[in-house]
């Protein structure tokens, strides 16, 4: 029997794109799904826009999130893993479009390969998709685990919310932070990865996001408070995720401090401090590389310039 994937859906007032994606999910070249389309109370006519799908293929199912759910989009990706039937859980945005082979392949490489989970590239576009699929198989692959924590974070390896299909034993013990509002799923994958979880990654898009405004991410990139603070946040509970794993290094702890000079009114640099409990002396290394580094930072421009 082929393995069941569940796709879980967050939506929220996108009745002009939505449509467009589940019909990309419907074109999958691999047919044992269930899509669990959440919705956040939302307010337009999207229920009525995609009422002809969920009529005609049992596939797809429409759900409100319940009270009990924080309101936002890791309370509806909670909801639908804990609804979850599937072997395999994959997220999907309300906006973006899915490659017709993204299911097949994922799940022929969880099949043949003893990983919990399947990463892939994905691209951007902006305004029209154009339909211009590769199709080819070939492709090459490389493992992912704990000793790669470091280039997820750093998004050296980066690991969007839209491009890794799990094992539904990934989420057993973890769940999407619900107070967060941007970054839930770098604090959430980076978490699990951490955990000992191996997974691999192939170098095919299979994915593409959609670019605009009014996305978590054009919010976060023109300072919505919302997204700043939840951002910071999302720091906190990392930093302390690895420290109580004893995998927190001095280049790590760099990479968050330096962060945390685009956060000062979320006072992220001494709540990181804080959780480090550090010696006096470690203590001020750290006070002193904050405060000087934006008189050094025209320096590393000039470095990296010439690089």
């Amino acid at each position: 029997m082929k393995k069941k994937v569940t796709i879980i859906m967050a939506t929220y007032n996108r009745s002009h794109f939505i449509l467009e994606s589940l019909l990309s999910i419907q074109n999958q070249t691999y047919s044992e799904f269930e899509c669990l389309i959440i919705d956040d109370g939302g307010t337009d006519k999207t229920l009525e826009v995609i009422t002809p799908i969920l009529n005609k293929d049992s596939r797809f199912k429409f759900l409100k999130r319940p009270e009990n759910y924080t309101k936002g989009l890791p309370g509806c990706r909670n909801y639908g893993i804990d609804l979850a039937k599937g072997d395999y859980i994959i997220f999907f945005d309300d906006d973006d479009i899915v490659h017709p082979q993204n299911l097949e392949l994922c799940t022929t490489e969880l099949n043949k390969n003893k990983v919990a989970f399947c990463r892939y590239q994905r691209e951007v576009f902006f305004n029209e998709f154009h339909y211009n699929f590769d199709y080819s198989k070939e492709y090459s692959s490389f493992k992912v685990g704990v000793n790669d924590v470091g280039s997820i974070l750093t998004h050296e390896l980066p690991f969007n919310s839209c491009a890794v299909m799990w094992k539904a034993t990934c989420f057993e013990k973890n769940r999407f932070a619900e107070h967060l509002m941007y970054a839930e799923e770098w604090e959430l994958y980076s978490k699990i990865i951490s955990s000992g979880f191996e997974g691999l990654s192939i170098n095919k898009c299979l994915f593409y996001g959609r670019k605009h405004a009014n996305s978590n991410t054009g919010e976060f990139f023109q300072n919505n408070p919302v997204r700043m603070a939840s951002q910071a946040d999302a720091v906190i509970l990392v930093v302390q995720n690895l420290k109580e794993k004893k995998i927190l290094t001095d280049s790590l702890i760099q990479y968050f401090i330096t962060i945390s000079i685009g956060f000062k009114e979320y006072n992220l640099f001494n709540r990181i401090l804080n959780i480090l409990d550090l010696s006096i002396f470690a203590r001020l290394k750290w006070i002193f590389f904050y405060q000087s580094y934006p008189l050094r930072l025209p320096i590393y421009k000039i470095k990296k310039r010439f690089k």
